[in-house]
Protein backbone atom coordinates (compact mmCIF):
# COMPACT_ATOMS: atom_id res chain seq x y z
CA UNK A 1 0.00 0.00 0.00
CA UNK A 2 2.69 2.41 1.08
CA UNK A 3 4.45 1.79 -2.54
CA UNK A 4 1.44 3.29 -4.55
CA UNK A 5 0.35 6.17 -2.68
CA UNK A 6 1.24 7.93 1.13
CA UNK A 7 -0.71 9.85 3.99
CA UNK A 8 0.58 13.55 3.38
CA UNK A 9 0.61 16.50 5.38
CA UNK A 10 -0.72 19.82 4.13
CA UNK A 11 -0.99 23.17 6.41
CA UNK A 12 -4.18 23.79 6.47
CA UNK A 13 -5.54 20.38 7.96
CA UNK A 14 -6.70 20.31 11.49
CA UNK A 15 -5.90 17.92 14.41
CA UNK A 16 -9.49 16.75 16.12
CA UNK A 17 -8.24 13.81 19.15
CA UNK A 18 -4.97 12.87 17.01
CA UNK A 19 -6.66 12.40 13.68
CA UNK A 20 -6.03 14.80 10.84
CA UNK A 21 -9.28 16.64 9.18
CA UNK A 22 -9.23 15.83 5.89
CA UNK A 23 -6.93 12.67 5.31
CA UNK A 24 -5.00 13.92 2.47
CA UNK A 25 -3.36 10.85 0.15
CA UNK A 26 -0.92 11.88 -2.46
CA UNK A 27 1.86 9.56 -4.67
CA UNK A 28 4.37 7.93 -2.79
CA UNK A 29 8.10 8.95 -3.88
CA UNK A 30 9.47 5.71 -4.62
CA UNK A 31 6.28 4.82 -6.94
CA UNK A 32 6.57 4.28 -10.32
CA UNK A 33 4.68 7.23 -12.20
CA UNK A 34 1.25 6.77 -12.83
CA UNK A 35 -1.25 6.56 -14.35
CA UNK A 36 -5.23 6.20 -14.67
CA UNK A 37 -5.94 3.31 -14.77
CA UNK A 38 -3.14 2.63 -11.82
CA UNK A 39 -4.88 4.86 -9.87
CA UNK A 40 -8.46 3.30 -10.83
CA UNK A 41 -7.50 -0.12 -10.20
CA UNK A 42 -5.52 0.85 -6.63
CA UNK A 43 -8.61 2.25 -5.74
CA UNK A 44 -10.43 -1.15 -6.38
CA UNK A 45 -8.21 -2.95 -4.31
CA UNK A 46 -7.45 -0.66 -1.57
CA UNK A 47 -11.61 0.39 -1.01
CA UNK A 48 -11.54 -1.13 2.24
CA UNK A 49 -8.11 0.74 3.63
CA UNK A 50 -9.99 3.98 1.77
CA UNK A 51 -13.47 3.64 3.28
CA UNK A 52 -11.68 3.24 6.77
CA UNK A 53 -9.82 6.73 6.06
CA UNK A 54 -13.04 8.31 4.93
CA UNK A 55 -15.19 6.34 8.09
CA UNK A 56 -12.47 7.72 11.30
CA UNK A 57 -11.59 11.65 9.00
CA UNK A 58 -14.83 12.38 7.34
CA UNK A 59 -13.39 13.65 3.69
CA UNK A 60 -10.38 12.46 1.57
CA UNK A 61 -8.27 14.48 -0.46
CA UNK A 62 -6.47 12.70 -3.13
CA UNK A 63 -4.18 15.55 -4.30
CA UNK A 64 -1.16 14.90 -7.40
CA UNK A 65 -3.16 12.20 -9.26
CA UNK A 66 -3.05 11.89 -12.91
CA UNK A 67 -6.89 13.40 -13.31
CA UNK A 68 -7.35 15.44 -15.55
CA UNK A 69 -10.81 15.77 -17.54
CA UNK A 70 -14.36 15.37 -16.42
CA UNK A 71 -14.24 11.77 -17.92
CA UNK A 72 -11.46 11.02 -15.79
CA UNK A 73 -13.22 12.05 -12.58
CA UNK A 74 -16.20 10.04 -14.04
CA UNK A 75 -13.88 6.66 -14.13
CA UNK A 76 -12.45 7.54 -10.32
CA UNK A 77 -15.69 8.14 -8.82
CA UNK A 78 -17.38 4.43 -11.09
CA UNK A 79 -13.87 2.94 -9.52
CA UNK A 80 -15.12 3.27 -5.54
CA UNK A 81 -18.15 1.31 -6.59
CA UNK A 82 -20.92 3.57 -4.81
CA UNK A 83 -24.18 3.44 -6.15
CA UNK A 84 -25.15 7.01 -8.27
CA UNK A 85 -27.84 9.32 -6.37
CA UNK A 86 -29.90 11.15 -8.73
CA UNK A 87 -30.59 14.94 -7.90
CA UNK A 88 -33.95 15.22 -7.18
CA UNK A 89 -35.47 17.95 -5.11
CA UNK A 90 -31.32 19.87 -4.48
CA UNK A 91 -31.72 23.25 -4.81
CA UNK A 92 -28.26 23.94 -6.84
CA UNK A 93 -28.34 25.27 -10.64
CA UNK A 94 -26.14 22.11 -11.97
CA UNK A 95 -26.04 20.29 -15.33
CA UNK A 96 -24.76 16.81 -16.01
CA UNK A 97 -21.18 16.98 -17.64
CA UNK A 98 -20.48 13.01 -18.37
CA UNK A 99 -21.61 9.58 -16.82
CA UNK A 100 -22.11 10.92 -13.14
CA UNK A 101 -20.26 13.77 -12.85
CA UNK A 102 -21.93 17.67 -12.65
CA UNK A 103 -21.30 21.10 -12.25
CA UNK A 104 -20.75 22.50 -9.13
CA UNK A 105 -23.52 24.76 -8.04
CA UNK A 106 -23.27 27.11 -10.90
CA UNK A 107 -24.25 30.57 -9.10
CA UNK A 108 -22.28 33.67 -10.00
CA UNK A 109 -18.51 33.93 -8.76
CA UNK A 110 -19.05 36.65 -6.66
CA UNK A 111 -21.33 34.77 -4.77
CA UNK A 112 -20.64 33.00 -1.26
CA UNK A 113 -22.44 29.36 -0.38
CA UNK A 114 -22.85 28.99 3.13
CA UNK A 115 -21.96 25.61 4.95
CA UNK A 116 -24.61 23.16 4.46
CA UNK A 117 -24.69 19.14 4.29
CA UNK A 118 -25.74 18.28 0.46
CA UNK A 119 -29.78 18.20 0.49
CA UNK A 120 -29.55 18.22 4.66
CA UNK A 121 -33.48 19.79 3.80
CA UNK A 122 -34.67 16.89 2.16
CA UNK A 123 -35.19 13.37 3.47
CA UNK A 124 -33.46 11.46 1.03
CA UNK A 125 -29.51 12.67 0.90
CA UNK A 126 -26.60 11.41 -0.58
CA UNK A 127 -24.42 9.50 1.51
CA UNK A 128 -20.96 11.08 -0.06
CA UNK A 129 -20.64 13.62 -2.06
CA UNK A 130 -17.54 14.05 -4.34
CA UNK A 131 -15.34 17.20 -5.63
CA UNK A 132 -12.95 17.42 -8.44
CA UNK A 133 -10.96 20.38 -9.50
CA UNK A 134 -10.62 20.68 -13.24
CA UNK A 135 -9.67 23.77 -13.67
CA UNK A 136 -8.30 25.58 -10.06
CA UNK A 137 -9.32 29.44 -9.61
CA UNK A 138 -7.33 32.18 -10.36
CA UNK A 139 -7.87 33.62 -6.58
CA UNK A 140 -9.97 32.25 -3.76
CA UNK A 141 -12.73 29.75 -4.60
CA UNK A 142 -12.12 27.29 -1.79
CA UNK A 143 -14.45 24.54 -0.30
CA UNK A 144 -14.43 25.31 3.12
CA UNK A 145 -15.43 21.80 5.42
CA UNK A 146 -16.21 21.59 8.43
CA UNK A 147 -16.98 18.33 10.84
CA UNK A 148 -20.59 18.11 12.24
CA UNK A 149 -20.35 16.91 15.15
CA UNK A 150 -17.66 19.53 16.19
CA UNK A 151 -20.83 22.22 15.36
CA UNK A 152 -23.29 20.20 17.10
CA UNK A 153 -21.49 20.03 20.53
CA UNK A 154 -20.12 24.07 20.55
CA UNK A 155 -23.91 24.78 19.81
CA UNK A 156 -24.96 22.71 22.59
CA UNK A 157 -22.17 23.80 25.42
CA UNK A 158 -23.29 27.72 23.78
CA UNK A 159 -27.25 27.61 23.01
CA UNK A 160 -28.54 24.70 25.21
CA UNK A 161 -31.83 26.03 24.98
CA UNK A 162 -31.97 26.52 21.68
CA UNK A 163 -30.51 23.29 20.60
CA UNK A 164 -33.01 21.27 22.57
CA UNK A 165 -35.70 23.35 20.66
CA UNK A 166 -34.26 22.37 17.84
CA UNK A 167 -34.03 18.80 18.45
CA UNK A 168 -37.54 19.03 19.52
CA UNK A 169 -39.11 20.77 16.99
CA UNK A 170 -36.85 20.31 13.91
CA UNK A 171 -36.98 22.87 11.26
CA UNK A 172 -39.39 24.09 8.08
CA UNK A 173 -37.80 25.01 4.92
CA UNK A 174 -40.13 27.24 2.43
CA UNK A 175 -38.64 27.89 -1.00
CA UNK A 176 -40.49 29.67 -4.11
CA UNK A 177 -39.43 28.06 -7.27
CA UNK A 178 -39.69 29.90 -10.33
CA UNK A 179 -40.55 27.46 -13.69
CA UNK A 180 -37.03 27.52 -15.31
CA UNK A 181 -33.43 27.81 -13.95
CA UNK A 182 -32.14 31.37 -12.81
CA UNK A 183 -28.40 30.79 -12.88
CA UNK A 184 -28.26 34.38 -11.10
CA UNK A 185 -29.70 32.72 -7.98
CA UNK A 186 -27.66 30.36 -5.98
CA UNK A 187 -30.67 28.47 -5.36
CA UNK A 188 -32.24 29.14 -8.41
CA UNK A 189 -33.08 25.22 -9.49
CA UNK A 190 -36.39 25.96 -11.08
CA UNK A 191 -39.86 23.15 -10.00
CA UNK A 192 -39.31 20.94 -13.61
CA UNK A 193 -35.14 20.42 -13.35
CA UNK A 194 -35.69 20.62 -9.39
CA UNK A 195 -38.55 17.23 -10.13
CA UNK A 196 -36.54 16.40 -13.29
CA UNK A 197 -40.35 17.06 -14.86
CA UNK A 198 -42.63 19.58 -16.85
CA UNK A 199 -45.52 17.54 -15.83
CA UNK A 200 -47.01 19.45 -12.49
CA UNK A 201 -48.67 16.24 -11.47
CA UNK A 202 -45.36 14.22 -11.60
CA UNK A 203 -43.93 16.76 -9.54
CA UNK A 204 -46.55 16.61 -6.68
CA UNK A 205 -46.20 13.10 -7.07
CA UNK A 206 -42.39 13.12 -6.60
CA UNK A 207 -42.47 16.06 -3.74
CA UNK A 208 -45.11 13.93 -2.06
CA UNK A 209 -42.61 11.35 -1.98
CA UNK A 210 -39.89 13.95 -0.39
CA UNK A 211 -42.84 14.69 2.15
CA UNK A 212 -42.56 17.85 0.52
CA UNK A 213 -46.25 20.33 -0.18
CA UNK A 214 -46.53 22.13 -3.06
CA UNK A 215 -48.94 25.37 -3.46
CA UNK A 216 -49.12 26.74 -6.90
CA UNK A 217 -48.68 30.08 -7.78
CA UNK A 218 -49.11 31.86 -11.36
CA UNK A 219 -45.71 31.81 -11.85
CA UNK A 220 -44.10 28.79 -10.09
CA UNK A 221 -44.48 26.72 -6.72
CA UNK A 222 -44.22 27.36 -3.52
CA UNK A 223 -42.27 24.37 -1.57
CA UNK A 224 -42.51 23.79 2.11
CA UNK A 225 -40.48 20.73 3.94
CA UNK A 226 -41.09 19.53 7.04
CA UNK A 227 -41.14 19.61 9.91
CA UNK A 228 -37.83 17.89 9.23
CA UNK A 229 -35.05 17.07 12.22
CA UNK A 230 -32.06 19.37 12.22
CA UNK A 231 -29.88 17.13 14.18
CA UNK A 232 -29.61 13.23 13.59
CA UNK A 233 -27.90 10.86 15.07
CA UNK A 234 -24.19 9.14 13.02
CA UNK A 235 -24.90 5.56 13.98
CA UNK A 236 -21.56 4.76 12.12
CA UNK A 237 -19.65 6.42 14.48
CA UNK A 238 -22.22 6.75 17.48
CA UNK A 239 -22.49 10.85 17.87
CA UNK A 240 -24.83 13.39 17.16
CA UNK A 241 -24.40 15.81 14.02
CA UNK A 242 -25.73 19.12 13.28
CA UNK A 243 -27.66 17.89 9.77
CA UNK A 244 -29.27 20.67 8.74
CA UNK A 245 -29.38 23.48 5.65
CA UNK A 246 -30.42 26.52 8.71
CA UNK A 247 -27.52 28.81 8.16
CA UNK A 248 -27.44 28.40 4.43
CA UNK A 249 -31.21 28.64 4.23
CA UNK A 250 -31.36 32.02 6.48
CA UNK A 251 -28.13 33.97 5.38
CA UNK A 252 -28.03 32.47 1.70
CA UNK A 253 -31.52 31.75 0.41
CA UNK A 254 -32.06 34.99 -1.28
CA UNK A 255 -33.30 36.13 -4.55
CA UNK A 256 -35.62 37.71 -6.82
CA UNK A 257 -38.53 35.31 -5.38
CA UNK A 258 -37.22 34.18 -1.74
CA UNK A 259 -36.67 36.37 1.70
CA UNK A 260 -34.38 34.18 3.34
CA UNK A 261 -35.55 35.61 6.89
CA UNK A 262 -39.00 33.26 5.98
CA UNK A 263 -37.28 30.59 4.14
CA UNK A 264 -37.00 28.73 7.53
CA UNK A 265 -38.12 28.73 11.18
CA UNK A 266 -38.98 26.27 13.59
CA UNK A 267 -40.57 23.42 13.46
CA UNK A 268 -43.65 24.69 14.98
CA UNK A 269 -43.51 27.83 12.43
CA UNK A 270 -41.93 30.17 15.07
CA UNK A 271 -38.75 32.73 13.52
CA UNK A 272 -35.49 31.53 14.90
CA UNK A 273 -32.94 33.82 16.24
CA UNK A 274 -31.23 35.24 13.91
CA UNK A 275 -28.49 36.43 16.49
CA UNK A 276 -28.14 32.70 17.04
CA UNK A 277 -27.49 31.83 13.24
CA UNK A 278 -25.27 34.37 12.78
CA UNK A 279 -23.05 32.85 15.65
CA UNK A 280 -23.16 29.56 14.50
CA UNK A 281 -22.05 31.07 10.92
CA UNK A 282 -18.97 32.69 13.11
CA UNK A 283 -18.50 28.90 14.55
CA UNK A 284 -18.82 27.10 11.42
CA UNK A 285 -16.02 29.40 9.48
CA UNK A 286 -13.65 29.02 12.64
CA UNK A 287 -13.99 25.14 12.45
CA UNK A 288 -13.55 24.80 9.43
CA UNK A 289 -10.69 24.16 6.52
CA UNK A 290 -10.07 25.52 3.45
CA UNK A 291 -7.90 23.88 1.15
CA UNK A 292 -7.09 26.02 -1.57
CA UNK A 293 -8.09 23.81 -5.11
CA UNK A 294 -5.39 22.32 -7.31
CA UNK A 295 -5.80 20.94 -11.00
CA UNK A 296 -6.29 17.09 -10.44
CA UNK A 297 -7.74 17.52 -6.74
CA UNK A 298 -10.07 14.87 -5.77
CA UNK A 299 -12.22 15.57 -2.57
CA UNK A 300 -14.56 12.72 -0.83
CA UNK A 301 -17.07 13.85 2.04
CA UNK A 302 -18.85 11.81 4.16
CA UNK A 303 -22.37 13.69 3.75
CA UNK A 304 -23.39 12.91 7.10
CA UNK A 305 -19.73 14.09 8.76
CA UNK A 306 -19.41 16.74 6.78
CA UNK A 307 -20.56 20.38 5.92
CA UNK A 308 -19.24 22.26 3.14
CA UNK A 309 -19.74 25.72 1.75
CA UNK A 310 -18.15 27.87 -1.52
CA UNK A 311 -15.90 30.73 -0.78
CA UNK A 312 -16.42 33.54 -3.93
CA UNK A 313 -13.46 33.61 -6.12
CA UNK A 314 -12.01 35.24 -9.26
CA UNK A 315 -12.61 33.22 -12.60
CA UNK A 316 -11.53 30.86 -13.90
CA UNK A 317 -12.54 28.07 -11.75
CA UNK A 318 -14.10 24.64 -12.73
CA UNK A 319 -15.38 22.50 -9.58
CA UNK A 320 -17.27 19.36 -11.06
CA UNK A 321 -19.15 16.93 -8.73
CA UNK A 322 -20.62 13.56 -7.94
CA UNK A 323 -23.83 12.36 -5.59
CA UNK A 324 -23.36 8.61 -4.29
CA UNK A 325 -25.74 6.55 -1.96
Amino acid sequence: MAEYWVEAQIPQQKLYNGIQFPSVLSPSSTAPPSSLSVLTKTIQTQKPYLQSLLQKSGALLLRGFPVSTASDFNDVVESFGFEEFPYVGGAAPRSNVVGRVFTANESPPDQKIPFHHEMAQVPEFPAKVFFFCEIEPANGGETPIVLSHIVYERMRAKYPEFVERLEEHGLIYTRILGEGDDPSSPIGRGWQSTFLTKDKSVAQQRAAKLGMKLEWLEDGVKTVMGPIPAVKFDKTRQRKIWFNSMVAAYTGWEDARNDPLKAVTFGDGKPLPGDVIYDCLKLLEEESVAIPWQKGDVLLLDNLAVLHSRRSFTPPRRVLASLTK
